[in-house]
């Protein structure tokens, strides 16, 4: 039986069904979105927002049930477990991670659920994202914080954007990736020789963070982010399933580890010459941990950082349900009009049907692709304009 069920991870005819759902229902959602955003929004945000975290979780729910009950992946928490029942999911907080991982940023949804957060996950996001169906529409109707990797056309956009996700009624985190690419070779070569070329330490497993989109975000935050998180995401580099989407896709279990440190917003310095120290001092503590975990596969070990033992939240059932409840939604009638069409024995037909089901499996293949880590943008390979965040 287990082998059957493995068997059935592994079919392209399943693996095209979960792309059908999604993006069939994100589609959905997003007219439903989009609808509310014109008519509830301009005169009760409160009332938008509270709509829209349901509509955001439907979507996102989607592909967290990828990583919890599809692939079964393990996810350990660092962190005080009483700071984490405190304040985890009660609270706004603008989260620092490394950006490592083809599924980092999936990584961060799955803590999301289980603190019951996830409808209110927001990010910063490149400008061009917010066009793509399902995900960047959701995105722009969610406030999200578009830039342009422009610093002079984007520090109007970050003090906007912050200020109204500042004032959303329910617990938001705001991720950011300080990086600003996901780390390759290629990109790490370039983050050393401009550390070296200005006498910046370079750091051994992380690029240089950039330091003015996160400085210009702090002042519309102050009093009313109540913290930081510093985060860092580690996978054992020697494991046999790498994390990937096309492994979770594939239904295959793999194990996560990831260090939260809640920094009262309090701590953070005024003048931005500090608080750029501040972000570059950070990102010395995640390459210590990094360090640490890479080598000895212990975060605590070799880092100097004190030891928390790690623990896990169960996984939600939500996911799970949100998931089937599309799939009878979307799949079934989809499924019965394309049988429909391909047995009609109309070649025109024939041809609609074959189409449809061509569009949906490029689809899936795209969406993919956009994540590998091989295909990411070139953005920090010294190619890039000098006015970035």
């Amino acid at each position: 039986m287990a082998l059957d069920i493995e068997v059935l991870k592994r079919s392209r005819l399943i693996h095209l069904c979960l792309a059908i759902t999604f993006f069939t229902s994100g589609v959905i959602v997003n007219v439903v979105q989009c609808i509310f955003y014109l008519t509830i929004r301009p005169f009760n945000k409160w009332l938008y927002r509270k709509i829209n975290w349901y509509l955001c979780y439907t979507i996102y729910a989607q592909l967290v049930s990828l990583g919890d009950w599809w692939s079964n992946t393990i996810v350990y928490i660092y962190i005080d477990r009483e700071i984490f029942d405190k304040h985890f999911g009660k609270e706004h907080a603008y989260c620092i991670m490394n950006h490592t991982y083809e599924i980092d940023w999936l990584v961060g949804w799955m803590i999301a659920e289980r603190v019951q957060l996830l409808g209110n996950c927001k990010a910063y996001a490149k400008k061009a994202i917010q066009y793509l169906p399902v995900l960047g529409w959701a995105w722009k109707c969610s406030e999200f914080v578009f830039l342009e990797r422009n610093f002079d056309k984007d520090k109007e956009v970050i003090n906007r954007q912050i200020t109204e996700l500042s004032e959303h009624p329910d617990p938001m985190w705001l991720l950011l990736f300080p990086e600003g690419t996901r780390f390759t070779p290629k990109k790490h070569e370039a983050s050393i020789e401009f550390a070296n070329k200005h006498n910046i330490p370079p750091l051994k497993y992380h690029l240089l963070p950039r330091t003015k989109g996160f400085i210009a975000s702090l002042p519309s935050m102050r009093g009313k982010v109540p913290a930081i998180y510093n985060i860092e995401l580690a996978f054992h580099e020697d494991a046999p399933v790498k994390p990937t989407i096309t492994n979770l896709l594939f239904g295959r279990q793999t194990e996560a580890h990831i260090y939260f440190d809640r920094v009262p917003f309090e701590q953070v310095p005024n003048t931005p010459s500090e608080q750029e120290e501040f972000l570059k001092e950070m990102f010395v503590k995640k390459d210590k941990l990094r360090e640490s975990f890479l080598k000895t596969g212990d975060f605590f070990a070799t880092s100097g950082v004190e030891r928390v033992e790690p623990f896990q939240v169960p996984s939600r059932q939500h996911s799970i349900f949100n998931l089937i409840f599309w799939q009878s939604v979307t799949l079934l009638p989809i499924s019965y009009y394309l049988i429909k069409l391909l047995f009609s024995g109309e070649l025109l037909y024939f041809s609609i049907g074959a189409g449809i089901i061509a569009a949906f499996y490029i689809l899936l293949n795209k969406s993919i692709g956009m994540s590998e880590i091989n295909k990411g943008s070139s953005y920090g390979t010294g190619t890039t304009p000098k006015k970035t965040l």
